[in-house]
């Protein structure tokens, strides 16, 4: 799975989640990448069978994706927290560097991130 991948996936599930549907036009603007930037990332994740959509329609995880989005999502999460509650980094700058970095990390860097916010909080 490439980082662009897992970008959509996780831009696809918080549509879901703030809008409850995810299209291409919005999935367009949030990533500011073109339409068929994002019709090309779709039938890429349609072939991993990760996402389902009717033509010109809604684009819904399956469960499969759904996992998979979650996954990508928590590690940004986690990430961000670590940024902001431990290094003292900004909001806007732990946003920003969460998403380079969730796709390099490995889960067991991850986990020991995760233990050590919890031992600080």
């Amino acid at each position: 799975m490439t980082q662009s991948l897992e970008d959509y996936l996780e831009t696809i599930y918080l549509l879901m989640i703030n809008k409850k549907v995810a299209r291409v036009k919005d999935i367009s603007e949030r990533l500011s990448v073109s339409g068929p930037s994002v019709v090309q990332a779709l039938k890429e994740l349609k072939e991993r069978e990760l996402l389902v959509q009717e033509p010109y329609g809604y684009i819904e995880l399956t469960e499969k994706g759904l996992a998979q989005a979650k996954r990508v999502f928590k590690k940004h999460l986690i990430l961000k927290d670590f940024l902001m509650k431990i290094l003292g980094v900004s909001e806007k700058t732990a946003e920003e560097d969460a998403c380079k970095i969730e796709h390099c990390l490995s889960d067991e860097t991850l986990l020991k991130m995760k233990e050590f916010i919890s031992k600080k909080s």
